[in-house]
């Protein structure tokens, strides 16, 4: 005979659904600052002389493709903060390779970006130089690295080293990326990633040109350039930019002028954020800005309410 359904089953099944509890979406990790900034150059000799004997700094690890040609030199600002060199691929072109932020969980971040719908690798890898690390996409198309210092990487296998030389500069206060469509950067990085915009300013009240966005658990932060027409990509090196805080921008000057490593005009200037700052630019045009921390009278520069250009 035909067994006859239960009536109480379909409703037993609904309350013990009821009394499972809910799964907890991901929580996003601590973003902890900017690490590093990763740039094709054209001709990597001349770009070592400008990054270690110009600005000071050291180069700490070097990569090799399987030819035995350079694949990538690592520039150490502090054991936080690096700037990595790449050989181009290809002249004429866009000289950021991509942009990285240091965080404290990587496959906490992974699982996180996934839940709010940005494609991630099914995974987080570890590099070469053996952090965990994986790649996503900005919506201007930027690669934004995630990075996460392990214990026995050679990041913190070399806290403490190659930090005596005659640096210019001991932090990368901020970097700078061209930006089309403000609204959706803001939903990535604000929304999402958890920046908090500290400032906006614009030449004339017609149009807003930079928004800086601070990283929610450091003090680093990420300067979004507006444009409405994106520069062409052999002319974005002086917008895709370093910031380099120091304590005495006529002191870096006179260090600057002091040397016969750099031939072009250097002028100190007040920026629309009211801090004095000096732009020197590398053998590829991509633009160093050196900046003071607090602004010349100490008060904060007023925010910017014009309009964004799109």
């Amino acid at each position: 005979m035909p067994t006859r359904a239960n009536p109480m089953k379909p409703l037993l099944l609904l309350l013990l659904a009821s009394l499972l509890p809910a799964q907890t979406p991901p929580k996003r990790p601590k973003i902890l600052g900017v690490a590093h900034i990763a740039l094709y150059v054209h001709d990597i000799e001349k770009s070592r002389q400008y990054y270690r004997d110009l600005l000071g700094y050291e180069e700490v690890f070097l990569l090799n493709m399987a030819d035995g040609k350079l694949s990538l030199t690592f520039v150490k600002i502090n054991d936080h903060q690096y700037i990595e060199l790449f050989p181009e691929t290809q002249a004429e072109t866009d000289r950021l390779n991509h942009i990285s932020i240091e965080v404290d969980d990587a496959e906490a971040m992974r699982a996180y970006l996934g839940s709010k719908g940005i494609k991630v690798p099914d995974k987080v890898g570890k590099g070469r130089i053996k952090n965990s690390n994986f790649n996503v996409k900005d919506p201007d198309g930027h690669t934004l690295e995630i990075v996460q210092y392990e214990p026995d990487g050679w990041t913190m296998l070399n806290r403490g080293k190659a930090l005596n030389g005659p640096r210019l500069s001991n932090r990368m206060m901020h970097l700078g990326i061209l930006v089309g469509k403000l609204e959706p950067a803001m939903k990535f990085y604000r929304d999402i990633l958890g920046f908090e915009e500290i400032w906006r300013g614009a030449r004339s009240e017609k149009r807003l040109d930079w928004v800086n966005m601070k990283v929610p658990d450091g003090n680093d932060y990420i300067e979004f350039m507006l444009y409405d027409q994106m520069p062409g990509a052999t002319q974005r090196g002086s917008q895709h930019h370093i910031c380099l805080e120091v304590p005495d921008i006529e002191k870096t000057l006179t260090t600057l002028k002091s040397s016969n490593l750099y031939t072009k005009p250097l002028e100190i200037r007040t920026g629309i954020n009211r801090r004095r700052q000096l732009n020197v630019f590398d053998p590829d045009g991509t633009r160093t800005e050196f900046m003071e921390p607090k602004t010349v009278d100490g008060k904060p520069a007023p925010s910017s309410t014009a309009p964004p250009p799109q």
